[in-house]
């Protein structure tokens, strides 16, 4: 089962590039912010300058090629303008009120996965950013059941993209033994399991990370453990004569 559209993530992630080529010499480049959005929710992308643009041109690119929005002396891509990339028509938008302060930011909808890539205004300017889109899934507890020797707790992450790394771990932080992870993958999404056996009362926590995006999640649950399982221990005396 896919939750990408309740809980994958999309991040965009500030460029590192500090040489990007630029095809005008009026334009010049500054960092993007970074901004967080759920899938299949809505993004603002932010350019703009201190002039009244609303008889002026700004064109938003995707990769340096694929043409997301354009917008020039009132007409757009939205309804006027032809060339927009088939990936994103019906999905951007400007702000029309905005354009006397030199609004050129853009609205992207219902956001996807195919829409990572390297974002570019050019508009006298140009504002870079890299889009990545990825899925970061809040982990999902489950207690499997009690036996003679500790309570079997289960953990999922499901539909992950980029490939998480996931672990338990008790309150204070601590990493806890578990057994091997169970993954699966299926275009690019991972789907993982990871038990643990646990002895003592307490809270534990299924943390989810995903270091090439940043990201960390968790869930955490409480577990009573009834009369405490003590490990056995066998003590053998030995006679010396």
């Amino acid at each position: 089962t896919h939750f990408l559209s309740l809980s994958s993530f999309c991040v965009i992630l500030l460029s590192d590039n500090k040489d990007v080529h630029v095809s005008k010499s009026n334009m010049f480049c500054l960092p993007g912010p970074e901004i967080t959005v759920i899938e299949g929710h809505d993004v603002t992308l932010p350019c703009s300058i201190s002039e009244d643009i609303t008889a002026e041109r700004f064109d938003w690119r995707a990769d340096g090629q694929k043409e997301v929005y354009v917008y020039e002396g009132g007409l757009s891509s939205s309804k006027d303008l032809s060339g927009q990339h088939e990936q994103f028509k019906g999905r951007v938008s400007h702000f029309p009120g905005g354009l006397k302060d030199g609004n050129a930011s853009i609205k992207i909808s219902n956001t996807k996965v195919s829409d990572s890539g390297k974002y570019s205004c050019e508009f006298r300017r140009a504002d870079w950013f890299d889009l990545l889109l990825g899925a970061a899934l809040r982990p999902f507890i489950r207690t499997l059941g009690e036996s003679q020797d500790g309570v079997q707790l289960q953990c999922e992450v499901l539909g992950a993209s980029p490939k998480p790394e996931v672990q338990w771990k008790d309150r204070e932080g601590n990493i806890l033994p578990a057994e091997e992870p169970k993954i699966s993958e299926r275009g690019g999404s991972y789907d993982i399991t990871l038990q643990i056996k646990v002895t003592k009362t307490g809270y534990y926590r299924c943390v989810s990370t995903q270091q090439s995006i940043r990201h960390q999640t968790e869930a955490e649950t409480y577990v009573p453990v009834r009369g405490e399982f003590i490990v056995p221990v066998l003590t053998v005396f030995v006679s010396l004569k």
